[in-house]
């Protein structure tokens, strides 16, 4: 009888909300509402929303939930936080630890991972290699040297933060979780996945307090010698200049949390999504590994391609950007929100509204791309190219990581490249394109298989250093 008494109260105020929201808006000219609200079920769901501009024009709404995803019970991160004042504060103390904090040892420590990387490929030439997962603890342990420095030399930290990153993800993906997107009230009833989802941030939690304890106590003032010494020794000295509230010690512990959750899958998902297009296109690889021993040669001017001068690549800095526009790995930009009442090709948008950009639907759009779902990175070597800059998101929420993210593709795929040929696991079984039609909203590669085949010693050319 309770139960009862409670579920017609919540559904009474669900209703009375819905009605008072109405309400609100009745005078308003207002974008084309979609129908139903289990769009979330959609397989390939940017894909279906593209498919709505067909019937509705660019612009349209719908009802996706978008109820406040269980990320802390403390400062909230960058990703979702609000936009605030506070907000832009974590952000900038974040960016800051990025291109500041590590401006000297990050690309050196990304060569370095990668090349140990390679070394660890080259012992199973030749055995299909799930690639998907070696590149997945590559850019884990990639983020965990940035994050907590040189001494994370044993792989058992590594290998504990990945297993964590593998189980938060697991979880938040799950039916369990995202069917509370859609009907809320269920989150207060038992639910077996939304107690896996609180073990498994508390275990994240555990480990990150941990790892800022060990920080504290050894830290030395006015040195930093990773990210996390930078950003706690920066919570004194950013100071929020209007509002309410200040940088915390917590605000740091969720930016280790967004550099984990942000760097880790997103980029190793971008490399897979590298490796399955080049197997598809054999000569595109081809004339990859020709650029690369051409600039790469011992009669070149420098053996060594630094990030600073890829221009030298242009064909992999295209190959980059066309895997980038066809697979962008989070293909709905995060949620923005509007901080006053606009209009937007003549419709109302009132202030506080959610507002999602299709960045997959811009990747695809006919009217600006030749031939937009073909693999064609000669497209970005036409004189006047559309940069296609918009994979990492836009406005406030653009990622953090975008600038380690491009250094990461192309140090990994220039070395990967450079040491090996890329073969299917045999003839003809070349991995889907598609992505796994039920994965959220990430677009998630399907499991697949590669050889590495050594190119031989010639391949090793490359690494020598410039003098």
């Amino acid at each position: 009888m309770v139960l009862a008494g409670l579920l017609l109260l919540l559904t009474l105020l669900a209703g009375a909300h819905l009605l008072w929201g109405r309400w609100k808006l009745r005078n308003l000219h207002l974008p084309p509402l979609v129908p139903g609200f289990l769009h979330l079920l959609q397989p390939n769901l940017p894909i279906h929303l593209l498919s709505l501009t067909e019937k509705l024009g660019p612009v349209y709404r719908l009802r996706l939930g978008l109820q406040d995803k269980l990320v802390s019970q403390r400062c909230q991160d960058i990703s979702l936080g609000d936009y605030s004042v506070l907000w832009k504060a974590h952000k900038k103390l974040t960016r800051s630890a990025l291109l500041l904090g590590t401006r000297s040892s990050m690309e050196p420590w990304v060569e370095q991972l990668t090349q140990e990387f390679c070394e660890r490929m080259r012992v199973q030439a030749g055995a299909p290699v799930t690639i998907h997962k070696e590149f997945s603890l590559l850019t884990c342990s990639i983020i965990c040297y940035l994050t907590f420095g040189d001494k994370v030399k044993e792989d058992t930290l590594v290998h504990a933060f990945h297993d964590c990153v593998q189980d938060l993800m697991k979880t938040w993906d799950h039916w369990s979780i995202q069917i509370l997107d859609m009907v809320p009230f269920l989150r207060f009833f038992p639910n077996p996945g939304l107690w896996r989802l609180k073990q498994a941030i508390e275990n994240r939690d555990h480990m990150v307090e941990k790892q800022l304890r060990l920080h504290k106590e050894s830290m030395v003032a006015g040195q930093w010698r990773d990210m996390t010494d930078y950003m706690l020794q920066g919570v004194g000295r950013h100071r929020v200049e209007e509002g309410p509230g200040q940088l915390l010690e917590g605000h740091v512990h969720m930016s280790v949390v967004d550099l984990f959750i942000g760097g880790t899958e997103t980029t190793a998902s971008t490399l897979s999504w590298a490796v399955a297009f080049l197997l598809h296109h054999p000569e595109i690889q081809r004339r990859l590994q020709e650029e690369l021993d051409r600039e790469l040669s011992p009669g070149a001017s420098c053996s060594r391609v630094t990030y600073k001068d890829r221009g030298r690549l242009p064909l992999l800095n295209a190959t980059i950007a066309e895997v980038l526009r066809l697979r962008p790995v989070v293909p709905l930009a995060l949620p923005h929100r509007t901080t006053r009442p606009t209009s937007i090709f003549g419709y109302d948008i009132p202030e506080g509204t959610v507002v999602i950009p299709n960045l997959q639907g811009a990747h695809l759009d006919e009217t600006v791309w030749e031939q937009p779902h073909e693999f064609r990175p000669d497209r970005f070597l036409e004189p006047g190219a559309n940069p296609g800059a918009l994979a990492f998101g836009c406005g406030a929420r653009v990622c953090l990581g975008e600038s380690l993210a491009r250094l990461e593709l192309f140090v990994v795929l220039l070395r990967l490249l450079q040491a090996f040929t890329l073969l299917p696991p045999s003839a003809g079984a070349l991995p889907s394109l598609q992505p796994d039609p039920y994965c959220g909203v990430n677009l998630k590669i399907q499991p697949f298989q590669v050889r590495l085949q050594p190119r031989g010693v010639e391949a090793g050319l490359g690494e020598r250093q410039c003098q």
